[in-house]
């Protein structure tokens, strides 16, 4: 799982968990403790690996703006 988030490091991004999501920036990824630091605004969180059930890009619109509203 680990390499396959490397590739959304720097990108705006919707985690999903197994009973949440978090929308931020993926910042970092540790291999060593298997967790991922996502900053949100001021906020910054750290999170499990082991929780994560779906990482996704945030989506836009055609102009490049992003939804207001994501339904999954």
């Amino acid at each position: 799982m680990t390499e396959f988030a490397k590739q959304f490091i720097g990108k705006n991004c919707i985690i999903y968990l197994l009973e949440s999501q978090i929308a931020g920036t993926i910042k970092e990824i540790s291999e060593d403790s298997n967790a991922i630091l996502i900053e949100n605004g001021n906020n910054t969180e750290i999170i499990n690996l082991e929780y994560v059930t779906r990482i996704r890009k945030y989506p836009t619109k055609k102009k490049g703006k992003e939804k207001s509203v994501v339904l999954d």
